[in-house]
């Protein structure tokens, strides 16, 4: 059996809310035509809450695969999540969509609808031509109630089938930011193909010796290096054990470095001008981040560099963003520093969260509620990347 494994479209995700519905449209039909079931671990949603326009592009990708003939199909599902179809589209919530327990999240809502199986703690097989393949599925959780739950729930694989276990969690090894975080040699034994989500960057790797992949979101979210690859699925076949790599047609994004060494701003600016027109020349409108490094020439500031008057002459050509990194130090200070070291695939908000429930624990945390719980509520407005680093910023003085 073919199993394809695709995650963290992010729909609704504001700042390239294009990409990120015509990429996952994309990769669902390319993952469809190629294989007999799909994979989604998490993170279709931006947002815990979607606005109606999102829900509508959800239900419009999840509609046209649910009209398609599958050779494979659902035959038997028991957990806590929603099996209203025999269609093989099986999907977690991740962190964008974790709420509360006991309240409906939008994963949920897809899987009431019948347009996916909702297996958020769930167990379930799939069948083809006699093959059967059980999956396990964990949705999204707190980091630090994981380990709990995998203790208490202790998964287990079915015999005399090819096991999947599928979560979104952050791993201790791509992201050594908190001792909440999971490690793989945590992970429940005796699973054939071990699949996350959460990380944007692709990895490939193992867990109690089998193989552990993360295929990485289907939209660019993070303007650094780990995300210059091109976004894709992974394609799985259980009897083989072999797997591939299948890329889509995502916007090219190119990180470039200027090092000023006491230029003019004029200067700069005329060489950042050269830079995207080059990058630009294939007409498909690349995402371009520019970092600047060095000091000035003597007279000028950091502020007499006028970037976003060359941001928006060129928008036509690029989307372009423009980082003056260190232009008036040397040294950097407080989470940008920090942020700028993450890991390929990382984010802000991961950093963040491992420092606030360290640092909750170190001043003895004594409140009801759950820090991560509380994390995710002061990072919940339209400025939640500004809410993290200004509370991590404060936790880190």
């Amino acid at each position: 059996m073919r199993i394809a494994m695709l995650s963290d479209f992010h729909l609704g995700y504001e700042r390239f809310r294009e990409d990120a519905y015509r990429q996952a449209e994309e990769a669902l039909s390319q993952a469809a035509e190629k294989s007999d079931a799909i994979l989604i671990p998490g993170d279709i949603f931006d947002n815990r809450e979607p606005s109606p326009d999102v829900l509508a592009e959800a239900i419009t990708l999840f509609r046209n695969l649910s009209g398609r003939k599958w050779g494979a199909k659902v035959i038997s599902f028991s957990g806590e999540g929603r099996n209203f179809t025999s269609v093989p589209v099986i999907a977690i919530p991740g962190t964008h969509e974790r709420r509360a327990e006991g309240v409906e999240d939008p994963v949920d809502l897809l899987g009431l609808a019948g347009l996916l199986v909702d297996a958020t703690n769930a167990q379930l097989v799939i069948e083809k031509d006699g093959e059967r393949v059980a999956v396990r599925g964990l949705g999204g959780i707190a980091d630090d109630r994981f380990r709990e739950i995998i203790e208490r729930e202790k998964p287990r694989p079915i015999g005399g089938m090819f096991n999947i276990f599928f979560f979104h969690q952050s791993i201790y090894e791509l992201l050594p930011f908190s001792k909440d975080f999971l490690r793989t040699d945590e992970l429940p034994e005796g699973f054939d193909l071990y699949v996350n989500g959460h990380i944007h960057g692709r990895v490939e790797s193992r867990a109690h010796g089998k193989p552990f992949l993360i295929s990485g979101s289907t939209v660019l979210t993070q303007l650094k290096d780990g995300e210059q690859e091109q976004k894709g699925f992974y394609i799985f076949e259980t009897k083989t054990k072999e797997y591939s790599f299948n890329k889509i047609n995502s916007r090219r994004f190119v990180l470039l470095r200027i090092r000023i060494d006491g230029r003019s701003p004029a200067e700069i600016e005329a060489e950042m001008e050269r830079l995207i027109k080059k990058e630009s020349a294939a007409g498909d409108r690349p995402i371009l981040r520019i970092e600047i490094e060095g000091v000035l020439k003597d007279g000028y500031r950091s502020l007499d560099l006028n970037q976003q008057e060359i941001i928006s002459r060129y928008r036509d050509l690029a989307v372009v963003e423009i980082g003056k990194l260190g232009i008036e130090s040397k040294q950097q200070t407080g989470v940008q520093a920090s942020a700028d070291a993450l890991p390929d695939g990382a984010s802000i908000k991961d950093f963040g969260l491992g420092v606030f429930v360290d640092k909750l624990r170190e001043n003895k945390y004594d409140l009801q509620r759950n820090p991560t719980e509380l994390f995710e509520m002061l990072s919940t407005d339209e400025s939640k990347d500004k809410v993290v680093k200004k509370v991590v910023d404060r936790l880190l003085e």
